[in-house]
């Protein structure tokens, strides 16, 4: 186990969830609202803290006054956080039971926000293998409540008839609140907030869908949430008494169709008004694999999302307002959520994004040229060359590359490519970037994620997408002696097998386009020219 960093708190600067009320840094509670969380001298222990809603819980957890102890695989993942320095960093893997020796101890609050959606078949196995190892540990640690973020169970539907995706979430609830340790477990329907799954997989169909043909779930009756309102409750659920052991069904205000919350969207939006003809031939499978291709949500991740709309999803009791009451002006609605997240999005303030976390099984290697890596066949694509231009011209190029800048060379190349690893069930190039303009280590960008950034020197990414191996594209910027810059550009490939092998070469024809392209362009853009010169190409075998 590593620990990294201590316990201190602060608070941030205020945001504006609706017009005239000031709230937190966070945006779940209004200042002075009655009823806010008091969590001063409570640790909590976050697993998922590089995820969607466990990137965003942290803060608020921080404005609260509780003391945060992260669990993560990897705990570099949360250096350019900006509340890196204020919580603990742990090392731990709950896959991997051995790993979280330790990382309960003192804990008051343990908050349950992974799962394996999205690695295989087996998911549903390695999400109750999972919640048993968190569970017992929690257990052993004497910690006080597990809080656990599920989905809405449909009612009168046997739990046979549930969705994968559902059922899995129903196990992992039964199995935590079993543990002997008090439990809260949240079940929420689809969670609207910038960068949500939920929230792109509606947007990205509405705007670029002015006319569509859908599946017959459209019509299925929804009730979603504000992902605000759901970090109420998370923040909420940790002062609950002791005998306090039980789910509780979350939602915000409105209960709509999905051709209702498209419709609804558009308007917010000021878009026209879309025209939705529900057709009943289109199988979950089916559309999911339309969402794919419309969304940047890839059908591994669409499918489940859309197998949960089959049935109707709607809250069956309010308990949870005698724990958390709602707030003076109401529980947000449909169209604020949207306007909500809309106005995040323009303003490039989206703190995490679905594509934040990375998957349980993602390659974890260490860099070939890393000291500790043991051999093997390495393909590498190097490039350098002199840049007249300022280092910070050219880092600004760097740092922008990806989602709406492109790559800087051969567009089609790159969307083929994209494609190619959406068809396999990959995510392609559609995820973008978090931000436009800036980066941060654990970024996804595009089918890469950005494993090392120093800024105005280096940024390393490493490949997501499907591949016979494992690949990284480093990108470094160095001054030279007459005011310039030096750009160095280097692809590395470690195969995995002959396909690994055949993979590289089949490709390696096209790198002096398209990586010799990208070198020439981003000197060209750092220049201000749009021109190109040729690069110094290393290619070994």
């Amino acid at each position: 186990m590593e620990s990294i960093s201590g316990r201190a708190r602060q608070s941030a600067g205020p945001a504006t969830p609706t017009e005239g009320a000031a709230v937190t840094t966070a945006g779940a509670f209004a200042e002075g609202e009655p009823g806010a969380p008091d969590l001063a001298g409570l640790r909590c222990l976050v697993t998922g803290a590089t995820g969607y809603i466990g990137g965003r819980l942290v803060p608020v957890l921080l404005a609260s006054g509780a003391s945060v102890r992260c669990l993560l695989r990897d705990p570099g993942r949360l250096r350019d956080q900006p509340w890196a320095s204020e919580v603990e960093r742990v090392r731990g893997d709950v896959t991997r039971p051995p790993s979280l020796d330790g990382a309960f101890d003192g804990v008051d609050v343990a908050y349950y926000l992974v799962h394996a959606l999205g690695t295989g078949t087996s998911f549903e196995r390695t999400d109750a293998d999972a919640a048993r190892a968190f569970a017992a540990a929690a257990r052993a640690a004497g910690v006080r409540r597990i809080v656990y973020l599920g989905g809405l169970i449909p009612g009168g539907v046997p739990e046979a008839e549930l969705s994968a995706h559902l059922r899995s979430r129903a196990e992992v609830g039964r199995i935590l609140r079993d543990s002997g340790v008090p439990t809260t477990e949240l079940r929420a329907a689809v969670v609207l907030g910038s960068g949500s799954a939920s929230f792109e997989m509606l947007r990205y169909l509405t705007e670029r869908l002015p006319v569509m043909v859908t599946p017959s779930w459209v019509n299925t009756r929804i009730q979603p949430i504000a992902v605000r309102d759901v970090l109420r409750y998370l923040v909420a659920s940790a002062l609950m008494p002791p005998e306090v052991n039980r789910t509780f069904d979350i939602g915000g205000p409105d209960v709509l169709t999905y051709r209702q919350m498209m419709l609804r969207y558009a308007a917010v939006a000021q878009l026209r008004r879309r025209v939705i003809v529900p057709v009943p031939v289109l199988t979950p499978s089916l559309s999911s694999h339309w969402v794919g291709l419309v969304t940047p949500v890839p059908s591994a991740i669409a499918r489940p999302l859309v197998e949960s709309l089959r049935h109707e999803v709607v809250c069956a009791e309010h308990d949870i307002a005698r724990y958390a009451p709602d707030p003076l002006g109401g529980l947000i609605g449909f169209e604020d959520a949207v306007a909500l997240a809309l106005a995040r999005i323009r303003q490039a303030r989206v703190e995490t994004r679905w594509s934040s976390a990375t998957l349980p099984g993602a390659p974890s290697d260490p860099l070939p040229s890393d000291p500790q890596w043991a051999g093997g066949s390495l393909y590498q694509d190097l490039r350098e060359l002199a840049v007249d231009a300022s280092p910070q011209a050219l880092w600004d190029v760097v740092e922008g590359i990806g989602g709406e800048n492109g790559w800087y060379s051969f567009p089609l190349a790159w969307a083929v490519r994209g494609w190619m690893d959406r068809l396999v069930g990959g995510v392609g190039l559609r995820r973008g970037r978090r931000d436009q303009t800036r980066l941060r280590v654990g970024d996804s960008l595009d089918f890469w994620r950005v494993e090392e950034l120093v800024p105005g020197r280096l940024l390393r990414l490493r490949a997501e997408m499907r591949l016979p191996g494992l690949a990284w594209l480093e990108l470094g910027v160095d001054p030279d002696a007459d005011g310039g810059a030096r750009y160095r550009q280097l692809a590395l490939f470690h195969p995995r097998g002959l396909a690994g092998h055949l993979y590289w070469w089949s490709v390696a024809p096209f790198h002096s386009v398209v990586f010799g392209g990208m070198a020439r362009n981003i000197a060209g853009k750092a220049r201000g020219d749009g021109s190109g010169e040729r690069a110094r190409v290393t290619v070994p075998g």
